[in-house]
């Protein structure tokens, strides 16, 4: 994910999560809060080398990331690019799009 020095951080006593506080026995969590990501422009987009990858038997976002990136540490960036977050949204020969330089890419976080 995103640099967690950058989120919020807050308190989560949500009754929600009643049984993961029993659990732990806690009466709250400390959570960073999912950032807001905004998406590259249809100007920069045009402008990224892409790889593009056809979604197969076995695809998954690790996997992809560590053969484009060296790392499975940046698996986010792929769905994310994509605008589909789950492996389940693909479908057997659908493309995805790997942003080979991951800098331009993660300015935007």
């Amino acid at each position: 994910m995103p640099d967690k020095k950058k989120t919020k951080i807050f308190r989560n006593s949500n009754d929600l999560y009643s049984s993961v506080f029993d659990d732990r026995n806690v009466p709250y969590i400390i959570q960073h809060a999912t950032p807001n990501l905004s998406y590259p422009s249809e100007e920069v987009f045009k402008n990224l080398r892409l790889a593009t990858h056809v979604w197969k038997q076995g695809d998954k976002f690790y996997k992809l990331a560590q053969e484009y990136y060296g790392s499975t540490k940046y698996w986010w960036v792929i769905p994310w690019f994509n605008q589909k977050l789950l492996e389940a949204d693909y479908k057997y020969g659908d493309k995805v799009f790997v942003p080979l330089d991951l800098y331009d890419v993660i300015v935007y976080f």
